[in-house]
C-alpha cells in the first residue's frame, strides 16, 4: 500500500515538474496564462463510508488550471499590434470556427486580410450607416483595402469674416475681377469637384453706396457665377440680408468632365465691425481622391483607415468575447482557446464597454509567467520528489527486513 501511495506522490510531483517547465518554456509567448497544477488526497471509500481510522490512498492530479491575470503591456512600432487592457478576447475565424485568443501579434496576408501567425483572421462589427455605427449582431473578417479613397465634391463653403464698416466706397465701377479699384477685398479657397480635381473658388467683396451694404461676387476658375449678392448688415454689425446666409451659386460646369457644381455660401456668422478686414474661418466640405497612409486603431477597438486627404474610414470595430467561467475554456494551441459548456455562453461586446478591456494599438500583453514564482515552484516539485523517492527506498528497506525475519 506505501509504494502505491509514494508512486502517487512521484506522479503528482512529475505533473508539477511537468507544469512548471511549461510555465518557463513560454515566459516569453505572447499572451501566455500561466498554469497551476492542483491536487486532491485519495480516500477509499466502501459502500459503509469511510471508516474514522482510514488512512489515505495517495494523490492524484485534480486539475491544471490557467491563471488569466493580466500580462505586463509591452509596446512596439507596429500599429496592428494590438493588446487588451482589461477583461475580454480577440475573436478569431480558424476557417469559421470562432476561437479566441489574448496574442495581439496580427499582420496581413496576400488578401489584405487581418491575420495571426496560424492564419486565424481576426473579427470585427462590420459598420453601418456610412461608419456612423457598427452591426453588433454580426461578425465581419477584417480586411485592409490598399484602394483609394474616393473624392467628394464640395457642395457648401463656410464663410466667417468681418468687413470693415468705415470702408469706402470702391473709386471705379461697375465691377470688374481685373481691376482692383472696383471691389474692397478678396479671399479665396480651395474647391473640389466630383473626381476630385482642385478648382479655386473666390469671393469679391464691394462696399456700396447704401450705408451698411456690401456686395459679393463668387468666381471659380476665373468664372464668374452669375451677379452680385446683396449684404446687408444692422446698425450693431449683424447681418440681415440673406436672413439665413445661405447664398446658393449658380451652378458651375468644370471642364474636367466632372458633373456640374452646385455649392451654397454660408455667411451667417459674417459681420461688419470696424476695424480691418478679416477671415477667421473659410472652410468647405470636399476632398480630393485619397491614398492609404496608415491604419489606426483607438481604445475603443474602432479600426480606421486614413489617407492623404485627410479622411479616415471605419473598416470595422473590433469583436471582444468575454465567457463567465474562463478557466473552462478548451486550450487549442497557439496560444487560443474554444469555447466549451463549461465554460459558459460566449458573450460579445466592444472594448470600453461593460465589463471590456480598452485596446492598446501598437502593444503586445506579455507572458503572465512570474520566472522566479516558477522557479521556486520548481524547487518545491523537486523537493516532493525527492521525499517521495526516499518513501520508496524506505518502504523496500522495510519490507527486506520482513523478508529476512528467520
Amino acid at each position: 500500500m506505501s509504494f502505491r501511495i509514494a508512486l502517487s506522490g512521484l506522479n503528482a510531483s512529475t505533473a508539477d515538474l511537468n507544469v512548471t517547465a511549461n510555465n518557463i518554456a513560454n515566459a516569453n509567448t505572447t499572451g501566455f496564462k500561466q498554469s497551476r497544477a492542483e491536487f486532491g488526497d485519495l480516500f477509499p471509500i466502501s459502500s459503509y463510508g469511510l471508516s474514522s481510522t482510514a488512512i489515505g490512498a495517495g494523490v492524484r492530479l485534480s486539475d491544471v488550471s490557467q491563471q488569466f491575470a493580466q500580462g505586463a503591456i509591452d509596446f512596439t512600432d507596429n500599429s496592428l499590434d494590438l493588446a487588451i487592457s482589461g477583461e475580454g478576447f480577440f475573436t478569431l475565424s480558424d476557417n469559421g470556427t470562432k476561437v479566441y485568443s489574448r496574442a495581439g501579434a496580427f499582420g496581413t496576408d496576400k488578401d489584405g486580410y487581418v491575420v495571426n501567425s496560424a492564419g486565424n483572421r481576426l473579427q470585427v462589427f462590420p459598420p453601418v450607416l456610412g461608419g456612423a455605427s457598427f452591426d453588433t449582431a454580426n461578425l465581419a473578417d477584417l480586411q485592409l483595402s490598399a484602394g483609394d479613397n474616393p473624392p467628394l465634391a464640395t457642395s457648401s463653403i463656410n464663410a466667417k469674416f468681418n468687413v470693415p464698416a468705415d470702408a469706402a466706397v470702391p473709386a471705379t465701377s461697375p465691377f470688374d475681377v481685373s481691376d482692383p479699384t472696383t471691389y474692397n477685398y478678396t479671399t479665396s479657397v480651395t474647391t473640389y469637384d466630383s473626381l476630385g480635381s482642385a478648382h479655386t473658388a473666390s469671393l469679391y467683396f464691394v462696399k456700396t453706396a447704401t450705408p451698411n451694404t456690401w456686395e459679393v461676387y463668387s468666381q471659380i476658375d476665373g468664372t464668374t457665377l452669375g451677379g452680385a449678392t446683396t449684404l446687408e448688415y444692422s446698425d450693431s454689425g449683424v447681418l440681415l440680408t440673406p436672413a439665413n446666409g445661405q447664398i446658393v451659386l449658380p451652378a458651375f460646369t468644370p471642364t474636367t468632365g466632372a458633373a456640374d457644381m452646385n455649392i451654397t455660401l454660408n455667411v451667417a456668422d459674417s459681420t461688419q465691425y470696424g476695424g480691418n478686414f478679416s477671415v477667421s474661418t473659410l472652410t468647405q466640405d470636399g476632398y480630393t481622391t485619397g491614398q492609404l497612409t496608415g491604419i489606426e486603431i483607438t481604445a475603443e477597438g474602432v479600426v480606421q483607415a486614413r489617407y492623404t486627404n485627410g479622411q479616415a474610414t471605419p473598416l470595422g470595430q473590433l469583436a471582444l468575447a468575454r465567457f463567465p467561467n474562463n478557466q473552462g475554456l478548451q486550450q487549442l494551441g497557439d496560444t487560443a482557446w474554444g469555447d466549451s459548456y463549461t465554460a459558459g455562453q460566449v458573450i460579445m461586446g466592444t472594448a470600453g464597454s461593460a465589463n471590456f478591456g480598452n485596446i492598446q494599438s501598437g502593444a503586445l500583453e506579455a507572458s503572465n509567467v512570474d520566472l522566479t514564482e516558477q522557479l521556486v515552484n520548481m524547487i518545491t516539485a523537486q523537493r516532493n520528489f525527492q521525499a517521495n523517492s526516499q518513501m520508496i527506498s524506505t518502504e523496500d528497506q522495510i519490507t527486506q527486513t520482513i523478508l529476512n525475519i528467520r
